[in-house]
Order: structure tokens, then C-alpha cells, then sequence
């Protein structure tokens, strides 16, 4: 019986590192894919960031002449006002 125990006690140890083996080359493998995935991704942003990397201050130079345009506006509707007023 004590050798029937032993022998089911080392075929249940070596049934465990199988197991956590085949699990942990799954993982391996999960996290190669992701890490192939996340190298694609990583291109992409740099593309896209390169791309875009004129828009600020093109931004910029856009709000200043708005700003300008917004301050002309004021003037106009205030003399459009005193004029509408006068009649």
C-alpha cells in the first residue's frame, strides 16, 4: 500500500508540472503576440504623431488671427448697433 501511495504521489507531482508547463508556455506565447501587437501599435503612433506634429503651431498662428477677427467683430456689431439705434 505505502508503494502504491508514493508512486500515485510522484505521477500526481509530475502531472502538476506538466500542467504548469503547458500553462506557462500558453502565457509565453500570449505575451509574444501582445508584445508583437504593441510593437505595431507603437509604429503607428509614431506615424501619426510625426503627421501631426505641425498642427501646433499652425494652431497657434489660427487663434491669433481669430482673435484679432473676433476684436474687429466687436467693433463692427457695436457700430452696427449705434447705427440700427439712429434710424
Amino acid at each position: 500500500m505505502r508503494n502504491l501511495l508514493i508512486t500515485l504521489t510522484a505521477v500526481e507531482i509530475a502531472l502538476v508540472v506538466v500542467v504548469l508547463a503547458f500553462y506557462l508556455i500558453r502565457i509565453s506565447r500570449s505575451l509574444y503576440q501582445t508584445a508583437r501587437h504593441l510593437a505595431k501599435v507603437t509604429f503607428g503612433v509614431r506615424a501619426v504623431e510625426q503627421q501631426c506634429s505641425s498642427i501646433g503651431p499652425n494652431v497657434v498662428r489660427i487663434n491669433e488671427q481669430l482673435a484679432g477677427i473676433s476684436a474687429a467683430l466687436t467693433g463692427v456689431a457695436d457700430r452696427a448697433e449705434a447705427l440700427a439705434g439712429d434710424e
